[in-house]
């Protein structure tokens, strides 16, 4: 299975550095993440799409939907794509970060869930994806989600080098997923 992994565009909270994971706050992509979607669509026109699962976050959906205008193939939501649950909601990043310096692998603030309850999450996601009969699917997510399917794919990386993994606003990776 060829599996595209992408970060969703720029958002206003991005621009604020504020953390988001509640799908019902008024976050959304910027003109920049808009143009930001509508490149890699064009990148990636010629790709064959039989899917798109994004996370439960409407940023997700509207880079996917931007992408999709050259596939119009089904978007569909997976809660395990969904961001970190940081306990920050609409918080300054650097608080959050601050909050669980002490133990940036399994602090949990706020009710939140740590690094690696995340982590967890997307492996259950992606052992979820190897059932999936399409050939070709387009994932949109965050750049946490983003991560770990780095780490997975990509092999060699650390839980301690999670962190150090940046991917940018629209920026994709193909993987190939054995069954």
């Amino acid at each position: 299975m060829n599996v595209y992994c992408m970060r969703h565009g720029r958002t206003n909270y991005n621009d604020l550095g504020l953390c988001n994971d509640d799908p019902n706050r008024n976050v959304y992509l910027t003109e920049t993440g808009i143009a930001q979607a509508q490149s890699v669509a064009h990148e990636l026109r010629d790709a064959a799409f039989e899917r798109i699962i994004v996370s439960p976050l409407p940023r997700t959906r509207q880079t996917a939907e931007i992408v999709n205008r050259h596939h119009a193939v089904p978007i569909e939501m997976h809660a395990d794509l969904a961001d970190i649950r940081s306990g920050f909601e609409s918080q300054p990043m650097p608080d959050y970060f601050a909050a669980i310096g002490h133990d940036p692998l399994r602090a949990r603030v706020n009710g939140g869930e740590s690094l690696l309850d995340h982590k967890q999450r997307v492996l259950r996601f992606i052992d979820w994806l190897k059932a999936q009969p399409e050939k070709t699917l387009l994932i949109v997510a965050h750049e946490e989600t983003m991560r770990v399917f780095a780490a997975y794919f990509e092999g060699g990386i650390a839980d301690s080098q999670l962190r150090d993994i940046h991917v940018g606003n629209c920026e994709y990776r193909r993987y190939v997923l054995h069954r």
